[in-house]
């Protein structure tokens, strides 16, 4: 059978092989990065708090708010993007508009789509401290009239080389959801989740401003956002097959969001969502936001294990869309929901072991990635820094991977030719250490604030670089080198 022009694989189109390995689990913190142009509004979506009072009297659409009702607007043109929000009078404090930002860019028929990231709350006691103390994450109230994007939402071609000029949207993350929730508020619970609900309606209002044109969507996000991106691609993809437009190509980008349910270093009592284990974190979360997976994943888990699909390696052979996979092979996230703390001190060597053995973990779940992006460095989130361009795995940066991914996408989907020969998409850095790959992000020391190169963090780690390389009769920069590259 033929493909249809767009959209993603139907069944029996892609099979990829199930993963052995540990999965994936939260994710951390927000990442600031954004769009010039403020945001078209869509009503519901973010947590909502009940009023203090039992009597609240009837306000705009809040975040948390039926999504079918529209609130009356007030509208700005700013540059070439569009600000809109809400009038509201007498509505509780965390009663908020739905917003996003959008960068028009007329002509262009791609898009990307930008969920962002920060962690989640999962049970109420823990959610009414992320409201008090990163209200942001639970209410649009206070967000900014505009953004600036970075890294591959930045208009700037030196800084995004290859979709500076596309329409590029970008969600801020209030539903606290990992992009799952389908809940309202109700009598048991005076917070909303509505994170899978909210991209259902950006998308239809997208339609209405060009995205129904659009050749190439491209669906990415990091973080939590990076998870998102996973649970709703082919989500996405099915929404505008139905609304009619399956000629348009849904892709996925998820940037450390690959998260692993590993068996912590120390184990601790659920308390929040530092502490708690991945697996029971989302356990409870997905029962407390009436999460939603993609159904093809949860047929693969018998009732009430539906949480599995919030891992990487359990989902993605369950995908049709073809989504690339960034991820740090020792995700600083990732290791502070494994209970390894870096204080500053040089790490035990039970630490140091496990931090190794995480590296080994992580690449083992990403050997049948068709493209993925993962360095051997211990930091979080890269797709929207701005000096996202400057790491690179085999002598490769992200950039040129995502170029070679797309040219290959539009090879097979021409004429079914396999990917192409000096422009690589499965990349995976083979050194074993966090920064073995001298083209990582710099390390500071967290106590005098100073950089540290990749030989002075390994020897602050408890790895002494000196005596491996005279072992080896070479330069500690030639082995680093040479660990990078893989030899």
């Amino acid at each position: 059978t033929r493909r249809p022009r767009g959209g993603c694989p139907r069944d029996g189109e892609r099979s990829r092989p199930p993963q052995d390995a540990a999965g994936s689990a939260p994710p951390p913190p927000p990442s600031p990065a954004g769009h010039r142009g403020g945001g078209a509004v869509t009503s519901g979506g973010c947590p909502r708090r009940a009023p203090r009072t039992r009597r609240s009297p009837p306000g705009p659409e809040g975040c948390g708010a039926t999504l079918r009702r529209r609130s009356a607007r007030r509208r700005q043109v700013q540059e070439r993007s569009r600000a809109a929000g809400a009038a509201g009078n007498g509505a509780a404090a965390s009663v908020s508009v739905r917003r996003y930002y959008l960068k028009e860019s007329k002509g262009s028929r791609r898009w990307l789509l930008f969920l962002e990231g920060g962690w989640y709350c999962f049970n109420r006691e823990n959610c009414d401290t992320r409201y008090d103390t990163m209200r942001r994450l639970m209410s649009s109230r206070e967000w900014p009239a505009t953004r600036v994007g970075t890294g591959i939402l930045s208009s700037q071609p030196e800084e995004n080389p290859h979709w500076w000029n596309a329409n590029m949207v970008f969600i801020p993350y209030c539903s606290s959801d990992v992009w799952s929730g389908a809940s309202s508020k109700s009598e048991k619970n005076e917070y909303a989740f509505m994170g899978a609900l909210i991209i259902q309606e950006v998308i239809k209002e997208l339609v209405e401003k060009g995205l129904g044109t659009a050749k190439v969507l491209l669906l990415a996000g990091s973080s939590a956002g990076g998870t998102g991106v996973l649970l709703n691609v082919d989500r996405v993809a099915e929404q505008l097959e139905e609304m009619g437009y399956p000629g348009i190509q849904v892709r996925g980008l998820a940037d450390s969001g690959w998260f692993l349910d590993n068996k912590q270093y120390r184990r601790t009592d659920c308390i929040d969502t530092i502490t708690c284990a991945p697996t029971e974190a989302i356990r409870r979360g997905i029962r407390y936001w009436n999460g939603i997976v993609p159904e093809r994943c949860k047929l693969q888990f018998k009732e009430g294990e539906e949480w599995n699909c919030f891992f990487g390696y359990k989902i993605y052979p369950t995908l049709r869309c073809p989504v690339f996979v960034v991820q740090w092979l020792f995700d600083e996230a990732q290791l502070t929901v494994d209970n390894v703390h870096l204080t500053g001190q040089p790490v035990q060597e039970g630490q140091w072991l496990y931090i190794q053995n995480l590296g080994r973990e992580l690449r083992n779940t990403l050997k049948d990635v068709t493209a993925s992006f993962a360095p051997a460095c211990l930091s979080h989130e890269i797709i929207t820094r701005n000096h996202w361009t400057d790491i690179q795995v085999k002598g490769t940066s992200l950039p040129r991977a995502l170029h070679c991914w797309d040219r290959s996408l539009h090879e097979s989907n021409k004429n079914g030719k396999a990917p192409l020969k000096g422009c690589p998409i499965h990349l995976i850095d083979s050194c074993p250490w966090p920064h073995c790959n001298p083209s990582c992000p710099t390390i500071r020391d967290q106590f005098t604030g100073q950089e540290m190169n990749v030989i002075q963090f390994l020897m602050h780690m408890g790895f002494d670089v000196q005596k491996m390389a005279q072992q080896q009769g070479l330069e500690p920069s030639k082995l680093l080198g040479m660990l990078s590259s893989g030899n």
